[in-house]
């Protein structure tokens, strides 16, 4: 049956190109739009997913990373108290402003770290150490800030709060999904700089368990003790992350919708193409049924049908968003492509395609092999 599939299909080579044109259409889009997706979310919690450390104490009712406030730095001391921490790092993630060296501001987003620890810093350097922001108004900025602050080099100076601040590396891989440029330096340098958040306060504390603890037991331990603040596991807290850029900014929504549209579009083109696949053929299935051929095989052929324009749609598909990641990070958005994106991704091709086939279906159970008879 699946011989006769093909050989349907091949008869009307156009109608089946442009059948086939529509399954990559949609199942391109539904990879385009889920890579997207899964890469905004990995940009909106990469510096939690990325800095050691398995709890993270914030301010209370903190909605993501980006918008934690403030909280008293003697925090940090009752975290250390605990039994069961191994250590704890302080870490400010604060907005600012930058000059740029031609003029004009930009807003950015400023990491303070110890950098005799690394602890919250950028992990992965293209060039200089993050050590290098000790002892003075030294910054690190990522490299995906070049298209908004300009051409920086290692040595070259930038205000920030009317403090000259000198570039001494670079990163890489540390993308915001705000889009703000992300700059790292000290915690004291960010502390001082920034008046609003105080000599005394924190923004964060990130703990590491003792081996021999476990993660959720410590949390709850940390929750007993501390007043004034929220306590989250390091999966937690990248996860409530990740639901607040989801839902409550509509982006999960809008991502949502399109891979919706691009669903039903290509049900409606293979539905479309099968079913006049079907009536033109109809006396081909009348024949069949007359030499003994039941529904059953009638069906196994459009399935077929529909079978062969998933899987040729789907791997046209697959090869089209391997090459489209680069040109993604050229224009700074990342899209991800997973092994399980893959195979969800196949499933709703399959269930597309497959779907769209029972309107021909509906179509055979009426056929009546007297009309091999009839005019």
């Amino acid at each position: 049956m699946f011989y006769v599939a093909l050989r349907i299909l091949l008869y009307d080579k156009v109608r089946s190109f442009i059948t086939l044109l529509g399954v990559v259409f949609a199942v391109s889009l539904i990879f385009a739009q889920m890579g997207i997706y899964l890469g905004l979310m990995e940009m909106s919690s990469v510096i939690i997913d990325n800095t050691p450390g398995d709890i993270w104490v914030t301010s209370k009712n903190s909605k993501n990373f980006d918008f934690s406030q403030p909280f008293p730095e003697y925090i940090y001391q009752q975290v250390l108290s605990v039994e069961g921490v191994q250590r704890a790092e302080k870490l400010i993630i604060a907005w600012s402003m930058i000059k740029q060296k031609e003029g004009g501001m930009e807003q950015i987003e400023m990491v303070g770290y110890d950098p005799d620890t690394g602890v919250g810093g950028p992990w992965k350097m293209k060039v200089g150490d993050s050590r290098d922001v000790k002892n003075g108004n030294f910054a690190i900025v990522d490299e995906s800030a070049m298209r908004r602050l300009g051409n920086i080099k290692v040595g070259d100076y930038r205000e920030v709060f009317f403090r000259r601040l000198q570039i001494v590396g670079i990163s890489e891989g540390i993308r915001s999904f705000t889009t703000a440029p992300i700059i790292f330096t000290s915690y004291k340098l960010v502390q001082g700089l920034l008046g609003w958040i105080g000599p005394d306060n924190t923004v964060f504390v990130i703990a590491k368990v003792s081996p021999g603890n476990s993660v959720n037991s410590i949390v709850q331990k940390l929750k007993q003790r501390l007043k004034g603040v929220d306590v989250y596991s390091r999966d937690d807290f990248s996860r409530k992350t990740r639901l607040y850029w989801t839902i409550e900014t509509g982006v999960g929504f809008a991502f949502l919708l399109t891979i919706l549209i691009s669903f039903l579009i290509g049900m409606l083109i293979i539905g479309q193409t099968i079913y006049n696949s079907t009536v033109e053929h109809i006396k081909e299935f009348g024949t069949l049924k007359a030499m003994g051929a039941n529904n059953t095989d009638i069906y196994r052929i459009i399935f077929s049908q529909a079978l062969i324009n998933a899987l040729f749609g789907y791997l046209i598909s697959l090869v089209i968003t391997l090459i489209s990641v680069p040109i993604y990070e050229a224009t700074d958005l990342v899209m991800v492509v997973r092994w399980w994106t893959n195979l969800i991704v196949l499933g709703l091709a399959l269930v597309m395609c497959l779907s769209s086939a029972f309107v021909s279906i509906r179509k055979i159970k009426r056929i009546d092999p007297a009309i091999l008879f009839r005019g």
